[in-house]
């Protein structure tokens, strides 16, 4: 008869596994979602209330901004959001749009000047069964791609690892923010 291990014996014990803890990712598990209301436990809305370094704001705009992702796929992931709580693009007026997708193609240029990445994944999730973990504010996503920069960590591990701070990230790309191209 095999005897079964107790839970306590393995906390410290060596066991061949190698772990990553990336406790951090609880507040974004367990963290409450916002509302249809503006402001009501909306990151995009309370993040242009801060200053930029705290709101991790690259850029703002006269009716959307650029914000880092604070749970990024990759170095560099940044968000277009309409400073307006809305759910849909089509909630968008047209000066909204415009400047929406302006700030798109800059951030693109950024980015390419910040980090030469060799793609781009750019989406937005429309609704919760669409994706969207806020889906109560209009947010685009832009996600810098290199050739390799997907392993076993994000697909067997469900963990990411970012080479990059948030906060150098922001900076690099606020300092290549409307260069030149290079």
């Amino acid at each position: 008869m095999v005897e079964l291990e107790h839970g306590d014996d393995f906390a410290g014990v060596p066991d061949g596994f190698e772990r990553l803890w990336t406790p951090h990712r609880m507040a974004y598990v367990q963290g409450a979602r916002p509302t249809e209301h503006a402001g009501e436990g909306c990151p995009f809305c309370a993040a242009p209330d801060k200053d930029d370094a705290e709101g991790l704001i690259v850029h703002r705009g006269a009716s959307c901004y650029v914000v880092l992702n604070l749970f990024p796929y990759n170095p560099g992931h940044v968000l277009i959001c309409p400073y307006r709580h809305v759910p849909l693009y089509t909630d968008l007026t047209d000066a909204e749009t415009a400047e929406f997708t302006a700030l798109t193609k800059s951030a693109i240029e950024t980015l390419r000047r910040a980090s030469a990445p060799g793609g781009f994944n750019i989406g937005m999730n429309q609704g919760e069964v669409a994706g969207a973990g806020v889906a109560a504010h209009l947010h685009q996503h832009i996600v810098p791609r290199w050739a390799g920069d997907m392993n076993f960590l994000p697909v067997i591990g469900q963990t990411k690892a970012l080479p990059s701070l948030l906060e150098d990230t922001r900076q690099a790309l606020v300092a290549a923010w409307g260069q030149p191209p290079a």
